[in-house]
């Protein structure tokens, strides 16, 4: 380069221009000879890059590589040469020019820095994406810590930016700004709280991708589809999208389904309202007319043997109802449902089978069926609850039960309220 130069400039001083003039010239010359230089160079080593990614990327099996060039590492990788080349030969061309040299080789320091943040990026990203394609870490934050990370290098990008611009080292411009560490705090809070909360959140296994979870007060209510180091993305089962700041979960209280996903079946847990008035003790015929239900039959034979020999054991006077044991048409309703509950073909018999009184309210007595579903799919499970309470509810007369209900128009125009 020093050769062309003075080649230049004895060349341009031979045709008759002054020295001033002929220094300007030789220094755009030299500058565009370099600039050409470059662009050629970068030219072709971007080539030769993605040339050996590509077939690196048919040979190999693994998808690292085809990840690599999508987020295109090899060609920031192949800009690291050209500016090498013109960080080494910048001097030579602003000889004459120390002021613009001095300029020139900040602004390509500044440029390395932000290249080597570019690299440090694309590479970051494609780990990114490379471990959402293995199983152990498909459900895992990676996209919070790859922003921390990235937050703290450009960090220190930024510093050294501003040390090579000012003239003041690194470690000095660092310690000056701790006067505004402050200032930094508060800018940076929602990124310092989502970071914490990010770490918590992996640490304690709060949240995964691909839960599902219920947050009432931002509404949302579906899989959790994205975590990152400001927000949680959940995608409704309406297929809206609910944005909800990451420290919000341990912040706020919300439910996460994964145990029952990770369980043997789905809670059933529903109540129909029984009349208070509609109770009562069965007479013997009664009795009879209901063992003709097949599978309470057992249950109301051998009932009725021990109640029998209780009263006859204890000489209970039975000309009163109320005296001795008794069957009630609720208590036989009750094990009717129980007994039919256990026999459906998509109840899990292993966990938790129950159908129990609640507290009597205004409006009747809660007679709950407490249940899991084999199927945990919603709209399945939606079917099961349906198929099981459509039964229950045509059920209830057969016992001579009524199902509380408020009353309607039709029953204010008919007189039927009592």
């Amino acid at each position: 380069m020093e050769s062309i130069s003075h080649f230049i400039y004895d060349y341009l001083t031979s045709l008759g221009l002054s020295e001033k003039l002929a220094v300007y010239i030789n220094m755009l010359v030299l500058l565009l000879f370099l600039l050409v230089i470059i662009f050629i160079i970068d030219f072709v080593i971007r080539r030769l890059i993605l040339g050996a990614f590509s077939q690196l990327a048919k040979r190999s099996k693994s998808n690292f590589d085809d990840i690599m060039v999508k987020n295109k590492v090899p060609r920031n990788i192949a800009h690291i040469i050209p500016l090498i080349i013109a960080v080494e030969f910048v001097p030579m061309v602003f000889t004459d020019f120390p002021y613009w040299e001095n300029i020139i080789e900040k602004a390509l320091m500044v440029f390395g820095i932000v290249l080597t943040l570019w690299v440090v990026r694309s590479l970051l990203n494609t780990f990114k994406d490379y471990f959402k394609t293995l199983p152990n870490f498909k459900d895992k934050p990676v996209d919070s810590y790859i922003q921390v990370f990235m937050i703290f290098a450009w960090v220190i990008g930024l510093f050294g930016a501003f040390a090579i611009l000012t003239g003041v080292t690194f470690w000095e411009f660092a310690t000056g700004l701790g006067a505004f560490a402050a200032i930094i705090l508060l800018v940076f809070k929602d990124t310092i709280l989502g970071f914490v909360a990010s770490i918590q959140v992996s640490i304690n296994d709060m949240v995964r991708i691909g839960d599902w979870i219920s947050f009432e007060k931002y509404g949302a209510d579906g899989d959790v589809i994205e975590i990152n180091l400001a927000t949680v993305k959940v995608q409704n089962w309406d297929k809206t999208i609910t944005t909800i700041p990451t420290y919000a979960l341990i912040s706020d209280s919300f439910k996460n389904w994964r145990g029952m996903t990770n369980s043997g079946g789905r809670r059933i847990k529903r109540a129909l309202n029984i009349k208070l008035d509609s109770v009562k003790y069965l007479s013997l015929n009664e009795v009879n007319k209901l063992k003709e239900i097949h599978i309470i039959n057992s249950y109301l034979e051998q009932r009725q043997k021990d109640i029998e020999d209780y009263n006859a054991t204890n000489n209970i006077n039975k000309a009163i109802a109320l005296n001795g044991r008794n069957l009630t048409n609720l208590g036989v309703f009750r094990k009717y449902i129980e007994t039919y509950v256990e026999n459906h073909s998509a109840i899990n018999k292993d966990m938790m089978i129950m159908a129990r009184q609640l507290e009597p309210t205004t409006q009747g007595i809660p007679l709950e069926i407490y249940a899991f579903s084999s199927d945990k799919r919603w709209q399945n499970y939606e079917y099961i609850i349906s198929d099981i309470f459509d039964h229950v509810i045509a059920a209830v007369p057969y016992f001579d039960l009524e199902i509380f209900e408020l009353p309607n128009n039709s029953n204010f125009k008919k007189g039927t309220l009592n």
